[in-house]
């Protein structure tokens, strides 16, 4: 019989990738509107990519196993 296949979390897929190095990413928050009044720097590092800690990164697995 067949092994069934594993559902991704529809929330992660839409939030998280995989880098080519294997490390989960994410794009941060807070640089859609309303810039006028964010500082440029902190307009800077919200350009920046997030990573998922290592310590979750196995939760980042179960949520995206065909990643």
């Amino acid at each position: 019989m067949a092994k069934q296949k594993l559902k991704s979390h529809s929330g992660a897929k839409k939030r998280f990738f995989k880098t080519a190095s294997g490390k989960f990413a994410y794009r941060k928050c807070s640089r859609s509107h309303i810039l006028i009044h964010k500082k440029q720097s902190r307009i800077r590092r919200l350009k920046e990519t997030g990573y998922v800690p290592e310590e979750l990164a196995g939760q980042m697995k179960h949520l995206l196993p065909y990643d």
